[in-house]
């Protein structure tokens, strides 16, 4: 298994911490290299927290996380960060691309931790060749602020992919785009885990979307469950 969640519970205390508001309640799952999976889910409802906690950004309150059957509770916030740059690439809402690096450069961002001078030029060799699949090779050298939002979507999926994760997970990654681009992404979304073989989370509103991804499952009310 890529990732399993058991049991997993999280809670927040109000703003006089007088009260616990629990997003998740015995959340349980498990995903396999290779298999996709779309969370839908009304907003506010903890997708984007379950998110955080299976990409290491949070903890949970209770239950157990392991990543490629590895207790992640068990690890240092080094060890952690390791996983989240090598194994884990995620999507946003938000392209987060950076303004002042041109498509090549924003993509090669995660690549920065690695010294090897072969790593460099493999990377590099990597990112022109996605950047091909997505029909961005003409782009490199502009910057985001030249291109559509459905462009700088498709260079955070690459940036996403660039140092050949296990997982992929995305958050609301076409809510800001309009319906053809947002097709266009969740087209490109599942053709990744076919091509690439990589495992996919996405959390979504968009019924269209996941329906794209397949392997649906709802959380309502803090408890996921099979669509």
């Amino acid at each position: 298994m890529i990732t399993e969640l058991h049991e997993i519970s999280k809670s927040y205390l109000n703003s006089d911490s007088t009260v616990k508001n629990e997003v998740l309640s015995g959340v349980s799952l498990s995903l396999k290299k290779g298999e996709a999976m779309a969370i839908v889910g009304p907003s506010g409802c903890g997708k984007s927290t379950l998110l955080n906690i299976i990409g290491t950004i949070d903890a949970p309150s209770s239950g157990t996380v392991k990543f490629e059957g590895t207790e992640l509770s068990g690890l240092s916030a080094d060890q952690m960060a390791e996983i989240r740059n090598e194994k884990i690439g995620f999507i946003f809402q938000s392209h987060h691309l950076f303004p002042q690096l041109n498509v090549i450069e924003n993509v090669l961002v995660p690549t920065i931790p690695k010294k090897s001078k072969k790593y460099s030029k493999e990377a590099t060799q990597r990112a022109h060749r996605l950047l091909d699949l997505v029909e961005l090779s003409d782009h490199i050298t502009k910057f985001p602020g030249q291109l559509s939002g459905g462009e700088c979507q498709r260079v955070a999926v690459v940036r996403a992919l660039i140092n050949q994760p296990e997982l992929i997970l995305a958050d609301e990654p076409t809510g800001s785009l309009d319906e053809k681009s947002a097709d266009n992404i969740g087209k490109l979304l599942s053709d990744i885990n076919k091509n690439e073989n990589v495992a996919m989370i996405v959390v979504t509103h968009s019924l269209a979307l996941a329906k794209t991804i397949g392997n649906i499952h709802n959380l309502t009310g803090g408890k996921i469950s099979k669509a």
